[in-house]
């Protein structure tokens, strides 16, 4: 039996009110039952956090730390919060119908997926966070970044494509991750992190409210709303989810490796866009309930808590290091200083272990980036505009995996030093793009599911504020390009 096959019933009509002028009814099956226990569906968080946990956290809220202070804390929890509603609200859709939430978003019109991609690309094309671990390769090792980067990159391509079933691959990636880079903050805390420091540190609940605007407050309102992910990284929650097998995400083929790994499904023209349940039964029900309570539990314990104890324990350090430093600058030359300082601090191994875990941490961030603009491409493009072609969404993931390390490759072998076109596109498109589609799923949730799965009361609220905080960020960094370019 394989991952689409369970719990088959004859088709009859659809009990959720799913538009169908863009996409096929969905088909009508049992929930399948939740574990008894969360543990065995501990993973898509732990890949959201460990995507996540990159420039950000490495450079972004430690550059704030060493500039304001502990202050600001309280911005990124703030951020991680606002982020956990909208990944909950993601899950909820896929949880319900095995649909991807973009997928879900076509139902209304046909081409919002094809915006999702087109903004996660324009967001993801620069390949600035392989470029960022190569630079701190070649602290430890010298040699060009350029070169290591593009080895990176093609590293990036293999390991993905090479896998069995990809997102095994990079779930088992991103645990390793996540273990070493929590050896090496249990390793900081001992012998980095001053005691002044700590004595600091409730100044970022104290200081609730407070903004060091001598940052600028574009730069804050970008930490808050990207703490953790942003971008196409929150709605790909619906593709992990699915191949980790959460409800009714469990009827649907995984993304495998056309070279090493099998098909689970053939893809037909009749097959249905989703699979739902009926929610008059009482079995569903409780199982559905189950699955909430487990799905909003696995995020807790993995997405959030993990990116809020990594941005603290990083903005602890820095604090430590560097807080008071003139001249440094919020790029990856921040972490040369935070390593010159931790040789002199603790000793020349733990600067260089700080460098190599920072490169690491970047790589696999870069890998998942890679994985989840793939992804979504292929999902949109097999469910909205090659359903009646026979090629399999994972061939379709396999070339778009490949087209987006050849461009980076390009970029970095003509020489760009991060064009400046690109990281304009990127910061304003990241912006405006969750402020979208955080007013989508609130209408996606109210309008497509059931009466007793839909979204309501605080979590509505949620969305608006995700709205308004998105908006205004959109808003904030359009101006400011516009200021600073014309």
């Amino acid at each position: 039996m394989t991952h689409a096959d369970e719990h088959v019933t004859p088709p009859r009509s659809s009990p959720f009110p799913l538009r169908t002028q863009n996409l096929p009814a969905p088909e009508v099956r049992e929930l399948p039952a939740p574990p008894k226990r969360v543990w065995p569906i501990i993973g898509p968080g732990v890949v959201a956090a460990g995507v996540g946990l990159s420039s950000g956290e490495f450079i972004l809220w430690p550059y704030i730390a060493s500039q304001a202070g502990l202050v600001f804390l309280w911005g990124a929890v703030v951020g991680v919060l606002t982020q956990w509603f909208i990944n909950m609200e993601v899950e909820r859709y896929t949880l319900a119908t095995g649909e991807t939430a973009v997928s879900g978003f076509n139902r209304y019109w046909k081409h919002w997926g094809a915006v999702m991609v087109v903004f996660t690309y324009a967001a993801n094309l620069w390949p600035g966070w392989a470029t960022s671990s190569a630079t701190m390769l070649s602290y430890v090792f010298g040699g060009d970044p350029a070169i290591i980067g593009i080895c990176l990159l093609a590293a990036i391509g293999a390991m993905l494509t090479l896998a069995p079933v990809v997102y095994n691959a990079l779930e088992k990636l991103l645990f390793f991750k996540l273990a070493v880079v929590a050896v090496f903050f249990v390793l900081a805390v001992v012998l980095a992190v001053e005691a002044s420091s700590w004595g600091d540190l409730p100044d970022g609940v104290t200081h609730i409210g407070q903004f060091p605007t001598e940052l600028g407050v574009a730069v804050l309102m970008g930490a808050i709303a990207y703490a953790g992910a942003g971008g196409g990284q929150n709605l790909c929650q619906s593709n992990w989810i699915r191949d980790k097998g959460f409800g009714m995400g469990r009827y649907v083929p995984r993304l495998v490796s056309p070279i090493t790994g099998k098909e689970e499904a053939a893809s037909t023209t009749e097959a249905p866009a989703g699979y739902v349940f009926d929610p008059a039964d009482h079995e569903n029900m409780s199982r559905w309930r189950r699955w909430w309570r487990l799905a909003n539990l696995e995020q807790g314990m993995t997405f959030v808590l993990v990116t809020i104890v990594t941005i603290t324990l990083t903005s602890l350090l820095s604090h430590s290091t560097v807080f008071g430093m003139e001249g440094l600058a919020n790029d990856v030359s921040f972490v040369e200083a935070e390593g010159e300082e931790l040789k002199s601090a603790v000793g020349g191994w733990f600067g260089t272990t700080f460098w190599l875990i920072g490169a690491f941490s970047l790589f696999t961030a870069a890998t998942g980036i890679v994985d989840y603009t793939s992804r979504m491409a292929a999902d949109i493009l097999k469910s909205t505009y090659l359903r009646r072609h026979p090629v399999s969404e994972s061939r379709l993931y396999f070339w778009l995996v490949w087209g987006v390390v050849a461009v980076g490759a390009l970029i970095l072998l003509v020489g760009f030093d991060q064009p400046l076109v690109l990281l304009v596109i990127s910061a304003c498109v990241s912006g405006l793009m969750m402020f979208v589609y955080s007013i989508l799923l609130l209408v996606l949730n109210r309008k497509s599911l059931p009466p007793p799965l839909k979204i309501r009361n605080y979590r509505v609220a949620a969305l608006i504020w995700a709205v308004l905080l998105y908006g205004t960020l959109a808003a904030l960094t359009i101006r400011q390009q516009y200021i600073d370019n014309f």
